[in-house]
């Protein structure tokens, strides 16, 4: 199979960690828009879980992938129109006109990265960004996670702007727009805040604070939610390049968006000390999972969120010791069982919908591509320290011997960065 993703895909996704947010205000921290995204997304997450609760298999499938493709095509239009203001652009996305002639423009700033994705994906994109009315349930879905995301990055900077006249106009603006969208499951939950549904919500969000290489100098620095987000797309469109058939490629968007979670509770602990002992990683697993248990999971359960927590525990391989393992869920006597399955089952007989498949090798594979990426970013960028250079080799090492995964030329594309 020949590799379709390139190097200028990457980077692309990479470039949100460049774009500042919220840069005319003053800020305790910089604000990201890879960041943001990761947290709009998550959110997109949990709403799904309230809309589809009642929907057949078939139809939930055929909303996630319009909800999540719909998040990658709106990302990708903010990359190129980061520096218009929120309110301007909203004046202008309420003309029809004007709207679709900044669109027009925008377009072809991204085609030259998106075409080797396929006319069809081309296709559904152009349809999607040249309509401006948010008129779909997915389309909707997506604009109360963007404005719930936005709202929390407001409510970081908005003590430290007290003598701003703009803000109440601001945070009116926010809440305002929410209330229209109360019918969306889940929305309300967000807005009342007095509820584990939503201290969930606020919990993922506190991820951007986390620095990854915190000890490593970098140019530009990421946080643990950030590359949350970059392993997110890099598994979908992998996962789309492999064949994955929808609930495959679903999971591992999601799986991708939630794998470091637990460092919510322990912080970035680097890869060289996890590995650097056997008995050390498994104790931090160990300290992970219990953790995760007692201030993720049992909450979301004792305060009604049960399907948040389980689907949380497949996502994150708890029953199998690992994310990054492959797996499918079964119907057994006392319901779906959680069962390992190799990397040739997951390409074949097991990648179906109704086995609700999910990747292991692939997910890691993104996990290390987002390191590479970020320390190959950071050299390019003149940072030059011995531990960029070996965390970039060490990538590359691992698929020198190993060029293929899950049908993915991993080394050629590897091989584009020099």
């Amino acid at each position: 199979m020949s590799t379709v993703i390139r190097k200028s895909l990457l980077q692309l996704v990479f470039s949100g960690a460049f774009m500042k947010r919220w840069n005319d205000r003053l800020r305790p921290m910089e604000l990201m828009e890879v960041d943001k995204q990761a947290h709009k997304m998550i959110v997109v997450w949990m709403l799904l879980s309230r809309v589809t609760k009642d929907m057949d298999l078939q139809e939930r499938l055929a909303l996630v992938d319009e909800t999540i493709e719909g998040g990658l095509f709106d990302y990708f239009y903010r990359l190129v129109i980061t520096d218009i203001k929120p309110p301007v652009f909203y004046k202008i996305k309420a003309n029809r006109e004007d709207y679709q002639k900044l669109t027009q423009w925008v377009l072809p700033q991204l085609k030259p990265r998106l075409a080797p994705l396929g006319d069809e994906f081309w296709a559904r994109m152009t349809a999607a960004l040249m309509e401006p009315e948010e008129k779909t349930l997915s389309r909707r879905i997506l604009m109360a996670a963007h404005l719930y995301a936005s709202y929390s990055e407001f409510r970081v900077l908005r003590p430290f702007n007290a003598l701003d006249e703009e803000m109440p106009e601001i945070e009116e603006s926010f809440t305002s727009r929410l209330k229209t969208l109360t019918d969306i499951p889940g929305v309300t939950e967000l807005l009342s805040g007095d509820n584990e549904f939503a201290r969930f919500a606020a919990r993922a969000g506190q991820l951007r604070f986390q620095k990854r290489w915190s000890q490593t100098p970098r140019v530009p620095e990421t946080t643990v939610l950030g590359h949350m987000f970059l392993v997110a797309a890099y598994s979908w469109f992998f996962s789309v390049e492999a064949g994955a058939c929808r609930a495959r490629r679903q999971n591992n968007f999601f799986c991708g968006l939630f794998h470091d979670l637990p460092e919510l509770l322990t912080r970035d602990i680097i890869s060289p000390v996890k590995s650097s002992d056997a008995s050390i990683g498994e104790l931090i697993k160990q300290y992970e999972n219990q953790e995760l248990e007692r201030r993720i999971l049992a909450p979301l359960r004792s305060g009604g969120c049960q399907d948040l927590a389980e689907r949380l525990g497949y996502l994150l391989g708890l029953s199998v010791g690992s994310e990054f393992i492959a797996t499918v869920r079964e119907s057994g006597p006392g319901g779906a069982e959680v069962r390992h399955v190799t990397e040739d089952e997951l390409r074949n007989a097991a990648n179906i919908d109704e086995l609700d498949p999910k990747d292991g090798p692939l997910l890691k594979m993104c996990d290390r591509l987002a390191a590479f990426i970020e320390a190959d970013t950071a050299l390019r960028n003149g940072i030059n320290n011995e531990q960029l250079h070996q965390a970039r080799w060490r990538i590359r090492q691992m698929y020198e011997h190993r060029p293929e995964v899950m049908g993915i030329q991993v080394g050629a594309l590897l091989a584009d960065f020099d």
